[in-house]
């Protein structure tokens, strides 16, 4: 196992993931959504470095390839998880965040399913588009959390943030079910008996 700075920086966004949740243990908001909106964003920057650093240095590694993903999936789910969890429930922000949930579950079991053969999902440029909505868009919903509480819930920024979060998050679960149909398309003839 080699420890690049590439490999450091993605095990840091893996650790980052959890985190986001424990911030709204130990934390009364606005601070918890302060805290969660600096963690997730600068977890989601290292997922751009890790991955350039890695192929500029060529230090990509099993490790790397293995752990990227992983915390990838982590940081969305996680972050969905809490924003779903702190919300009205509001089926407008549930359905998408079930959609890119779903997807994130059934592609990795897909890829456990084809093992050695998982080659055959590598990821395209609409996943890595779609990873960068997802992040977008739980940005900018994290960001709602802060400004209610410093601007007001029915200050027009507030609602602005609201309703752009969630248009990105719409988008985001698009992409998710398009690249989910994509790779269950590209794994049917290895599910064939």
């Amino acid at each position: 196992m080699i420890w690049t700075v590439p490999n450091i920086l993605t095990a840091l966004r893996l650790l980052a993931a959890p985190a986001v949740a424990v911030m709204f243990l130990y934390f009364h908001r606005p601070w918890a959504d302060w805290f969660a909106l600096v963690l997730f964003i600068g977890a989601a920057i290292t997922d751009w470095f890790d991955g350039y650093l890695a192929r500029a240095w060529k230090q990509t590694t099993k490790l790397g390839t293995m752990l990227d993903p992983i915390a990838d999936k982590a940081m969305v789910v996680i972050a969905l998880m809490v924003i779903v969890g702190y919300s009205s429930m509001s089926p407008w922000l549930v359905l998408p965040a079930t959609v890119i949930l779903f997807r994130e579950v059934f592609v990795s079991g897909l890829r456990e399913f084809l093992g050695d053969t998982a080659g055959t999902l590598r990821v395209t440029k609409l996943a890595k588009w779609k990873t960068t909505a997802q992040m977008i868009a739980i940005a900018v919903l994290f960001g709602q959390g802060v400004a209610e509480h410093y601007i007001g819930a029915m200050a027009r920024i507030t609602v602005m943030l609201g309703h752009a979060g969630l248009w990105i998050l719409w988008i985001a679960a698009a992409l998710t079910l398009i690249t989910g149909i994509d790779y269950f398309k590209k794994s049917m003839p290895y599910l064939k008996d």
